[in-house]
């Protein structure tokens, strides 16, 4: 990473002597290695690229995903949109499966022990990745070709970018369960390169998102003021957006679970509701929910499929009580 903003006028070659990260950059949008001495504009005017979108990315990238306020300059939504489609490819038919083949042949699978568990939270991992990126490319791009139309929508842009944080925070937690839980029988190497690559997917699926977030996303917002506006026949200002924030209970991270959180942790490992665990405990489902938020944060582990783990292999339920 560096300070350097590059230009249409700098050679592209010299993008990839300065961060080599930027390849990943250049294949999304279709660009190919082999260009010379050209100069960003004519490679991209060659690749049929809009050069400004290109340079929007590549800046963001090499500033380290920070957003630039004085990076001002005017993106094509139809060329990003395509860049985050390749992102798409690149992670269901590339990087995810590579990383569980990986896993299957590193880790000895058996039914009866925490393995088959966690590649069945793998599988489940990917199957959310898939249907994410699906309703992207189904409902979120739709609403975004309809925009460019000027066809205003009951969907918001913000109804998304507020939940799609979550497609690489969930990697991060297999992440942790592999290194804290992971059979002694696994292969070094293979789980260390299987490992390697999860931190590298992890990265950049957040990436992606910070991609969305301030590249993407803001263009949204102005295409829906300009089609709500039409719509109304009228000239609208900037809607001030109502952000909503999750209240935690003050817990300490580094205490050992109570009985009680063991007895929740027990019961989302049994596979039960929220609902359900209310009832057994005679609590209400809003005390469930909060301890729930208090184990994750004290195991740094949030879903189910991380609380059946860790209450396996703490001796919490027995792996024979598991519904798999």
């Amino acid at each position: 990473m560096g300070n350097k903003t590059f230009t249409a006028d700098d050679k592209m070659y010299s993008l990839i002597a300065a961060n080599y990260t930027l390849v990943q950059v250049m294949t999304r949008f279709g660009i190919k290695v082999g260009f010379g001495d050209r100069t960003v504009d004519e490679v991209c005017t060659e690749a049929g690229v809009d050069c400004a979108t290109f340079l929007a990315v590549v800046n963001f990238v090499q500033r380290g995903f920070q957003f630039s306020a004085e990076d001002t300059r005017p993106v094509s939504v139809k060329s990003l949109m395509h860049y985050l489609k390749q992102s798409h490819v690149y992670f269901l038919d590339y990087a995810l499966p590579s990383i569980r083949k990986k896993l299957i042949e590193g880790i000895p699978m058996r039914a009866d022990d925490v393995s088959f568990l966690i590649m069945k939270f793998f599988d489940e991992y990917y199957a959310e990745v898939k249907k994410h990126m699906e309703y992207e490319e189904l409902t979120v791009f739709k609403h975004i070709e309809s925009l460019l139309d000027g066809v205003a929508e009951d969907f918001q842009i913000t109804t998304y970018s507020d939940h799609h944080e979550e497609v690489s925070t969930k990697l991060g937690e297999l992440k942790g369960i592999i290194v804290k839980f992971c059979p002694e029988n696994a292969d070094p190497n293979l789980l260390n390169d299987a490992l390697y690559d999860i931190f590298s997917c992890e990265q950049e699926l957040h990436n992606h998102c910070l991609v969305e977030d301030h590249l993407l996303v803001p263009e949204i917002k102005r295409l829906e003021r300009i089609a709500r506006a039409k719509a109304v026949n009228a000239v609208t200002t900037d809607e001030d957006e109502e952000q909503e924030e999750e209240e935690t209970a003050d817990v300490d991270p580094q205490a050992p679970l109570s009985q009680r959180e063991k007895e929740i942790v027990a019961c989302v490992a049994k596979g039960m509701a929220n609902k359900e665990i209310a009832e057994k405990l005679f609590i209400s489902p809003h005390t469930v929910i909060t301890h729930r938020r208090n184990i994750a944060r004290k195991l740094d582990i949030h879903s189910a499929q991380g609380f059946t783990i860790y209450a396996i292999v703490n001796k919490i339920v027995d792996i024979s009580e598991i519904k798999v």
